[in-house]
Order: structure tokens, then C-alpha cells, then sequence
């Protein structure tokens, strides 16, 4: 912004140097005339007006006035240009928080490039007024936060982290990335410490309390014109189901999806389009032929200003959201009447898991492939089929339980539990009053205690060689596992040796037994791996990984802890594994929280541009000076090598 507009009328001098040059005389020609020797000679009266000759010269000198005019009219120049204030010219750490969601990928105001394109060039900015002895660390703020680079007095190695940063399809997480920023500069030694946020400030907590309130260290947002609300729409996921794709859509708050269409995709070309909707519609069905092949896509006719999320993968079936009981009616209900005391268990639970009861347990696996989790209570042993549809559920990552009594002690020939058990069980006195608070697992460190005392006369003795296979999670008071957990390539196996009858002990009357069951549920949803999941949510697999591809074929990292595997997905997409040697396919879906860009407050609004220890406006008239100077002296140079009549 110019501070003396005013001063600009000096570059209407410009036009003085070009009269000068039109209004200067040269020498008059000289033609040869032979009866002009006859006359005695005059002194000239008439010079010739002159063109314009010296072009350079007149260049140098209408630069001059125009610089004269700019370093009046400019001291001050607000520019884009981001750099750090420092104090007493100390060196500085600095944590940047780029944000690297979704949200980011709309473009910024007044320009075709994204958010995250304008945030990263200004993490640029600040990295350039950077000096030797000054601590950068960069945060990303999308949800999970993350340390893209760890506090270090490298520069060349800031650099490179921030023009290695990629934009995501997270959600947004700016309060955690914040604290991850101060929990960073915490223990540096340096006075002077700043934090900048670099965000569109969209975080789908408009109405939380500012960001910033209760910083230890004040924050920095210096670009302001980020934080614009924008309309936007998204495909949140494309369901097939014989020659239909249903196709759920979402919108930023306040904009719907009317008016527009819809087309399935099959190698770029339309197979299947929906009319436009004329009201706010948040599933649209689009037929697609009876022959369409396998790889489908569903996408926006018409692109609109955030053209990524406008496309999703086609799956012909979602992933397994249910838990089958099978449990005996007959014997395993309470004197009250109703279902199996485990149903009514689950159901108290109220998980995200659906219940269904089974009257047995199925013998094909494509029977079992669309469930989470398996529980049967007492069995009478397992036929060869249902061996094999176990062996294949728990090789797939599913999760079993099995509550054995009487009944598994009594099972026919032919019917064993391999290969969960390699030994026959035997239902015998219990010698313990139940189980102890010592013994139990961390899962069950609280429940433990209400288990004490079960009045079970009996129980279930596991074989010798089984015993070591087992994890022991709760033990009765002699030592004897009373639950175990087994983990068999991606899937687990759970034994309880009291069957879950309130004939046979006090055990399904306990609160320690809806903690079995809970955790029993938990373990089974986090096996199951559903194949589509929002982007940023983890999937975890008991055994490694070999190979993670994302949607752009770029290989995606894994850490290993002590649950197992985890991928985080990064994008919207899908995703091809390798897990113990089978392949499979998954996807990512756009997270709905990112399509609201309402930005968030900051704590002191006003000045968030201007603390943080960041300019945005830079003093440059001392390089008018300069010029200015510099242009004054090639004229002078230009004059003195130039004959005194061409000056």
C-alpha cells in the first residue's frame, strides 16, 4: 500500500527529459556548393531541430524520475512476503503448524492455487529470514497431528521438509497440532520462541472457544486471507448392489446438492448418470448395466472449487459390522424369560456392533464373512466344516469366543476344537472361589474385582499343551486360566472356561462379565477392518505388512506397536495391502467434518497477523535509494564518455 500516493505526480517529469532531447540543436549539415567559395563566409543562423539521437541516455534519465517518484510515493510496501521479528537479534525457535487437511485443498482467495500451496509458500518465506543458530520445527495440522520435523538448527534440512510436505484428505486437528508445537519449542534453550499457525483455521469447531486461548506462547496467524468460507460438495462413499450404485453425498453447511448429477464411471467412461436433484438429497441411486464390470467410480458431472473430493470408488459390499451369538435358548436364559443372558448383555453394551443370534454355528466361510466377531457358548466340539470355517474367519482377521462348559467337555467323536484346542477338555470340581484382582490383565484390572466370588462347582480344565499357547487375561484364585486369548495370525482366539449359564455359575450376573464382552467387541472391531473407513482413522493388523499402496500409487508408511500393525490412510481412495500373503483392498472416504470451512477465532484476532514474531510488511525504500543512485550514475558516465554536442 503506498503511504504518499500524492508523490506519484513526480513521475509526470518524465516527460521533461524527453523534451529536452526533442528541443536540443545539433550541427547543421554540411553540403558542398562550388560558387559558394565566391562568397565570403557568415556565421550560421540556422540549426536544424534535432530528433531523438541518444535513446539510452533518455532511458537512464526517465528512470530517474520515475525511481524519484516511487521513493517518495513507497516507503512502505505491504507484500505477501513473510519474515521474523527478533529480539535484541537473538536467535529464534520456531515451531510451524502447516495445516495439511482437507480443507486446505481449496483454493485461496484471489488466486488459482490451493491453501495448502499459499501456506506452504509462506513456510517458505519464514525459512528464508531464517540465520545460522535458529531452532525450526514444522508440525502438520491435520488430524492426527504430526512432527514433520523435529526442532533442529539445519536449515537446509527445514528446507527440505517443508518442500517434501503434500497435502492430505485429513481431518483437522489445529488444537493438538498447537500443543504439539509448544510441546516442541518447550525445552530449547532460546528465549526468543514463536509459534505460527499456517491454516485456513477450518476445523469444524467454529463455535469452540479461540484457537490460542491458554497458549503458553502467543500465536502467529499471518495469513489472514486463508480463513474464507467456501461451498463445497463431496462423494462420501458408492455402495453397488446389483445394477444400482447407491451414492452418498455431503455438503458444507448451509449448501445442498440440488441441481446436480451424478455419473459411474467405468475406465473414464460413463456407464450410468442420475438426473439432477432438485432438493437436498444425501443419497442418490444411479442404474448402471446388469454387465458393468468390477472397477467403478462415481463422480460429479460438473467438478466444483474442491475438484478432489468430487469422485469415490465404487464397493460391491461394506465391511463386517456384526457379531454372531450362538447360544442356546433352551438353557441359557434367565427365570425372567427373554433372550440368552449374552444378548441381553450386548444389547446393554449398546456398541456400534449389531447382535445376531444363530441357532449354530455356520459351516461355509462365505457364511461367516460378514461378521466382526463370533461367540458361541458351550459347544458340543466343532464338525469338520465348522473347523474349517473358523480356521478361515480367524485367518481372515476375525475374532472367536468360546465359553465352554459341560457340553465341550461331552463332545462327540469327530467334533474337537482345532485348531484352536489340540487337546480334548475335561469339566472339573473348581477348588477356587473365583477368580483374583492380582492375576488379571490391564484390561480387566477394574472388573476384576467383582469376579471374586463365582459359586461355580465346576469348570473347564484345558490340556497341558494347550495351556502355553494362551495369553491368561483372568485367572482363578489357584492359578488356572478362567480367560485366555490366543492371537493366530491376524485373528485371536478367546477361551472362557466357565460356560455363560446361571446354572453354572454366578459368572453372567457379574459386572466383570459385561467387561469380557466389551472388550471381547472391541477386539473384534478392531480385527474386523472394515473396507472403507474415513481417512485419518487407523487400521490395525496382527501381523506385518509387506507392501501399502495408496491411491497415488506411492507407498504408504506402517509403525508397529504393541497391538500390532497400523497404517494410518493420508488420502481419499483405495488402498492395496499385502498381509501374510494375500492381497486385499480398501478405501478411504472423504471425512465430512472437512467440508465445513467455517474458520475458527483466534484469541486476539486482531493482532494474531502481527505477534508470533512474524512481518508481513517490509520497509524497501532504501532500494529505491539505491536505484535511484545507480541510475544517477550511469548518466554521468554515460555524459562524460559522449561528445560535449551529443550531451
Amino acid at each position: 500500500m503506498l503511504l504518499t500516493p500524492l508523490a506519484l505526480a513526480i513521475a509526470l517529469f518524465v516527460v521533461v527529459p524527453v523534451l529536452a532531447h526533442r528541443l536540443r540543436r545539433r550541427e547543421a549539415d554540411v553540403r558542398p556548393f562550388p560558387a559558394a567559395k565566391l562568397v565570403p563566409p557568415t556565421p550560421p543562423k540556422a540549426r536544424k531541430r534535432s530528433k531523438i539521437e541518444d535513446k539510452a541516455l533518455l532511458a537512464v534519465r526517465a528512470l530517474v524520475v520515475l525511481a524519484l517518484a516511487l521513493l517518495g510515493a513507497s516507503p512502505f510496501v505491504k507484500c505477501s512476503h513473510l519474515s521474523l521479528d527478533r529480539e535484541g537479534g537473538a536467535s529464534v525457535a520456531l515451531a510451524i503448524v502447516l495445516d495439511d487437511s482437507g480443507s486446505m485443498r481449496a483454493p485461496a482467495k484471489g488466486t488459482t492455487k490451493s491453501r495448502f500451496e499459499t501456506a506452504k509458500a509462506g513456510a517458505t518465506q519464514l525459512l528464508s529470514s531464517a540465520r545460522e543458530g535458529d531452532a525450526i520445527a514444522v508440525v502438520l495440522g491435520g488430524a492426527p497431528p504430526r512432527v514433520l520435523l523435529a526442532p533442529t538448527t539445519d536449515l537446509a534440512a527445514a528446507k527440505a521438509a517443508i518442500d517434501d510436505a503434500v497435502p492430505s484428505d485429513r481431518a483437522t486437528d489445529l488444537e493438538g497440532a498447537i500443543a504439539v508445537g509448544e510441546g516442541l519449542l518447550k525445552d530449547l534453550p532460546h528465549v526468543d520462541k514463536k509459534l505460527v499457525l499456517l491454516s485456513d483455521l477450518a476445523d469444524g469447531k467454529a463455535t469452540a472457544p479461540p484457537l490460542g486461548r491458554g497458549s503458553t506462547l502467543p500465536l502467529g496467524v499471518p495469513l489472514v486471507d486463508l480463513a474464507e468460507k467456501v461451498a463445497d460438495c463431496a462423494i462420501v462413499s458408492a455402495d453397488r448392489s446389483g445394477t444400482a450404485v447407491r451414492v452418498r453425498v455431503a455438503c458444507s453447511p448451509g449448501d445442498t446438492f440440488a441441481g446436480r448429477s451424478i455419473e459411474v464411471l467405468a475406465g473414464g467412461k460413463a456407464i450410468g448418470a442420475s438426473p439432477g436433484v432438485a432438493s437436498s438429497a444425501t443419497e442418490i441411486l444411479v442404474k448402471i448395466p446388469a454387465d458393468a464390470p468390477v472397477a467403478l467410480v462415481a463422480a460429479f458431472a460438473t467438478p466444483d472449487r474442491v475438484p478432489t473430493n468430487d469422485r469415490a470408488p465404487v464397493l460391491s459390499e461394506a465391511g463386517p459390522s456384526a457379531i454372531a451369538v450362538v447360544a442356546d435358548t433352551a438353557t441359557e436364559t434367565t427365570v425372567t424369560g427373554g433372550a440368552p443372558v449374552v444378548e441381553q448383555a450386548f444389547t446393554a453394551l449398546r456398541g456400534d456392533l449389531s447382535i445376531r443370534p444363530l441357532p449354530q454355528l455356520p459351516e461355509s466361510p462365505e457364511d461367516l464373512a460378514s461378521f466382526a466377531g463370533i461367540l458361541v457358548d458351550d459347544p458340543p466340539g466343532l464338525t469338520p466344516e465348522q473347523r474349517r470355517a473358523v480356521t478361515r474367519f480367524v485367518a481372515g482377521g476375525g475374532v472367536v469366543l468360546f465359553a465352554l462348559g459341560p457340553r465341550a467337555a461331552e463332545a462327540p467323536l469327530g467334533a474337537t476344537f482345532e485348531p484352536i484346542l489340540g487337546q480334548a477338555v475335561t469339566w472339573e470340581k473348581n477348588p477356587a472361589a473365583g477368580a483374583t484382582a492380582t492375576s488379571a490383565h490391564a484390561l480387566f484390572a477394574e472388573s476384576a474385582k467383582s469376579l471374586t466370588e463365582l459359586f461355580a462347582q465346576k469348570r473347564i480344565v484345558l490340556g497341558v499343551k494347550d495351556l502355553p499357547a494362551f495369553e491368561s487375561l483372568l485367572a482363578f484364585s489357584d492359578g488356572a486360566p478362567l480367560l485366555g486369548r490366543r492371537v493366530m495370525g491376524p485373528g485371536e482366539a478367546w477361551i472362557v472356561t466357565l460356560p455363560f449359564s446361571v446354572d453354572d455359575s454366578d459368572l453372567v450376573l457379574r459386572p466383570g462379565f459385561l467387561s469380557i464382552l466389551d472388550n471381547f467387541a472391541d477386539a473384534a472391531r478392531r480385527h474386523s477392518a472394515p473396507r472403507r473407513s474415513e481417512v485419518g482413522m487407523p487400521w490395525l493388523f496382527a501381523s506385518a505388512v509387506k507392501e501399502i499402496k495408496g491411491p497415488d500409487e506411492r507407498a504408504v508408511p506402517s509403525v508397529k506397536d504393541a497391538d500390532g500393525t497400523r497404517v494410518v490412510p493420508g488420502l481419499a481412495g483405495i488402498y492395496t495391502l499385502v498381509v501374510d500373503g494375500q492381497r486385499e483392498t480398501r478405501v478411504a472416504s472423504f471425512p465430512t467434518a472437512e467440508l465445513d470451512t467455517t474458520p475458527r477465532k483466534v484469541e486476539g484476532a486482531e493482532a494474531s497477523a502481527k505477534t508470533g514474531g512474524v512481518r508481513t510488511q517490509t520497509e524497501i525504500s532504501w532500494v529505491f535509494a539505491l536505484l535511484l543512485l545507480a541510475l544517477t550514475a550511469a548518466e554521468l558516465v554515460m555524459r562524460a564518455i559522449r561528445k560535449p554536442a551529443t550531451a
